[in-house]
């Protein structure tokens, strides 16, 4: 089986969003969940892997890493920094 790009999730205090999903973007989610608890042996809940799916997209983003680390001030507008 191939590796996910995801693991095991960490358990923190979430902040409550509302999205709404293409529906064969929600059934790829609940696939996706599906194979990551075959891989990992824990089940997840496909809600539960929004966060850690955008937050890897944004972490590979090189333009969006390069703009966070010049700062606010370079970037026109006010951006939280890691």
């Amino acid at each position: 089986m191939p590796k996910l790009k995801l693991g095991a999730l960490l358990d923190e205090k979430p902040v409550r969003l509302t999205v709404e999903l293409p529906a064969p973007v929600h059934r790829e989610l609940i696939a996706y969940a599906e194979v990551l608890a075959a891989e990992t042996g824990r089940v997840t809940e496909p809600s539960k892997l929004v966060a850690p799916m955008l937050a890897r997209f944004m972490k590979s983003d090189r333009a969006f890493t390069s703009m966070l680390r010049r700062g606010p001030a370079a970037n026109g507008r006010e951006c939280e920094q890691r």
